[in-house]
């Protein structure tokens, strides 16, 4: 008989230590270039500051989660129904479902935690033309200090 109790010989994963998102978010001046914070299995959780417009824009297979950590954003909708918008301020979410053109906006000292697959491109899968100050990414990875 064998003992199931006995300790395995695999390593122990080493956890990540904590991310303030204050200090993720002091750490970079670009708009819409969002920095991966951490990961959740296969999806990236990414913080970025916002202003102005960014872009029409499409992802066919994923949905897109926003959150608003600071000021207000606003998102443009192209629905069946036709297109509207909704506000979120402060402190509120909201999910654009897969397949739905969308286009954030945002006054200044806004900021957002965007919450998607790794490898998913800030301007989806289709979109109108990419203004200059809008980065076409995956994320990019945080720095963190080092100690």
């Amino acid at each position: 008989m064998t003992d199931d109790t006995a300790p395995t010989t695999a390593p122990i994963p080493t956890a990540p230590t904590p991310t303030a998102l204050s200090d993720a978010l002091a750490s970079f001046d670009a708009l819409w270039s969002p920095r991966i914070v951490t990961r959740v299995n296969d999806y990236d959780v990414r913080v970025t500051k916002v202003a102005g417009e960014h872009v029409w824009h499409v992802h066919d297979d994923t949905d897109e989660f926003f959150l608003v950590i600071e000021g207000e954003l606003t998102i443009a909708l192209r629905e069946a129904a036709g297109e509207r918008a909704v506000t979120l301020p402060r402190g509120s979410v909201f999910t654009v479902p897969r397949g739905i053109w969308h286009k954030p906006s945002a006054s200044d000292g806004t900021a957002i935690l965007l919450l998607e697959p790794s490898g998913t491109s800030t301007v989806g899968d289709h979109h109108d033309e990419v203004p200059s100050h809008v980065d076409a990414t995956t994320g990019h990875e945080l720095r963190r200090p080092v100690r």
